[in-house]
């Protein structure tokens, strides 16, 4: 079987399908030459690129990684600030990212661009932002999303779809569309300090190109390396 055979989408692919699963990347590269000195600001290049760019639907969209004892786990959130401190995500502070946070702050992002043949993966620690930004950040949610951290226990056991839209009213009716709704105490943010940013470009004959830049603490240099692909 090849890629242009045609597949019905409701059938399972066979081992050999899935091996053949594989496309030649572009000759666009990254080298140290059009790399600048400071991670942050080539992120914020590579980031702009990607918001530009059609086939991406959420380039703010990023894989959290966290570990539980010898327990990985890993879902997607919105990167919601950048700046020379770090990235900042928001969330339910009693969801299950939240308690692996608690007990091992060390996490990593991933940023998968698939549709520009690159990916940004970022390795650092997670700290809690201010009450007074989670504050601010929280006052310009959607109506909507504001309502849903007060009516969603996260991670927990739900009994049904049905008792979360009952919650989902009774918050809607506590605090009508077009009030303000306050921030729930268990809602914030955390801002992930990087130690090590790496930024991965596709190439072909899997000859990718890949540039890591690190530092022991945040307030040291940035030490840029290439690696292997």
């Amino acid at each position: 079987m090849t890629l242009d055979t045609p597949m019905s989408g409701d059938q399972p692919l066979t081992r050999d399908a899935i091996r053949a699963m594989r496309r030649s990347y572009g000759e666009t590269g990254l080298t140290e030459h059009n790399a600048p000195a400071d991670p942050v600001d080539l992120f914020h290049q590579w980031l702009a690129q990607a918001a530009a760019n059609e086939f991406i639907v959420e380039a703010n969209a990023m894989v959290v990684g966290t570990v539980s004892g010898n327990q990985p786990s890993s879902r997607t959130v919105l990167l919601k600030d950048l700046n020379e401190s770090g990235f900042t995500f928001f969330t339910n502070y009693e969801s299950r990212k939240a308690d692996e946070i608690a007990q091992n702050p060390h996490v990593s992002l991933l940023f998968p661009w698939y549709a520009m043949e690159r990916q940004v993966m970022v390795v650092g620690r997670a700290e809690l932002v201010s009450a007074a930004d989670s504050d601010a950040y929280f006052a310009t949610r959607p109506w909507g999303s504001q309502i849903g951290a007060w009516a969603s226990n996260q991670s927990t056991e739900l009994e049904s779809r049905e008792s979360l839209e009952a919650r989902v009213a009774e918050f809607s009716a506590k605090y009508p569309e077009g009030s303000d709704v306050p921030r729930p105490p268990h809602w914030g943010g955390y801002l992930v300090v990087p130690t090590r940013i790496e930024f991965w470009q596709g190439r072909y004959s899997r000859l990718h190109d890949r540039l890591s830049y690190e530092r022991t603490t945040p307030d040291a240099p940035w030490k840029r390396v290439r690696l292997n692909p």
